[in-house]
């Protein structure tokens, strides 16, 4: 017994060291989803938990590349909370298919609403045309809590792979897909959008359905008729 208190013991100390090193990871600010694809536009919601039990975080301020900057950019809306939006001149001009691109944003903020211990809250934004000569975009993001608090997630992966203390939300970007891969804008919500009525071929094909369970129902209440009616016949007489 003295073995297996020990065994049991070890496991468990285990196991809340394991759960105390993912905690952290769990609470970074990250970008979601975490790839998207070079050239094209896309959707991301920045992540953002709440760390601290005993405040609330009522301020994000996410930097957006110089280096790669975008052309378009648009936010949503999110309920409790005023964003701020910053364009600025770029260091040097960037030459876009849409023209040389002089300004681009920089920088957006949310403040003014809380989140609460316990809880996480996503901030969406659209955005592109991303860029076709790098795998990865930084995004550094400060989070402010009501206690003053400034929380700094700016730092870029290491080099031996191991994760940052306070890593900056990635957006990896992978190839495009080959032409001809996806469906194209005018068939893709046909094949996607769901039928309202049967098509004549899914009526017929539950029909035949119907009509062979039917059938092997019946086939199934004569045999048992069948064997009850012998039963008795064998059964033998008072």
């Amino acid at each position: 017994m003295s073995f297996v208190r020990r065994t049991a013991t070890v496991l468990a100390a285990a196991t809340a060291l394991t759960a105390g090193l993912a905690l952290p990871a769990l609470a970074h600010v990250t970008i979601q989803p975490g790839t998207a694809e070079q050239g094209g536009f896309t959707k991301v919601a920045f992540r953002v938990p709440n760390e601290r039990d005993n405040a609330s975080t009522t301020k994000i301020e996410v930097s957006f590349p110089t280096d790669h900057p975008l052309a378009f950019v648009s936010v949503k809306p999110v309920p409790g909370w005023e964003v701020k939006v910053t364009e600025s001149k770029l260091p040097t001009p960037v030459k876009t298919e849409y023209g040389e691109l002089e300004e681009a944003v920089t920088k957006v903020v949310w403040s003014g609403g809380k989140v609460n211990p316990g809880e996480f809250q996503e901030f969406e934004v659209s955005m592109g045309q991303l860029p076709k000569d790098t795998d990865q975009l930084m995004f550094p993001t400060k989070q402010t809590y009501s206690n003053g608090e400034v929380v700094d997630w700016s730092e870029a992966p290491k080099a031996d792979g191991t994760e940052a203390e306070h890593p900056a939300p990635l957006l990896k970007l992978v190839p495009a897909a080959a032409a001809g891969a996806t469906p194209s804008a005018s068939t893709a919500p046909a094949a996607a959008a769901p039928s309202v009525a049967p098509s004549a071929a899914d009526s017929s094909a539950s029909d035949g359905t119907a009509r062979f369970l039917g059938g092997a129902g019946l086939a199934v209440g004569i045999i048992g008729i069948a064997t009850a009616t012998i039963a008795l016949r064998r059964r033998p007489s008072a």
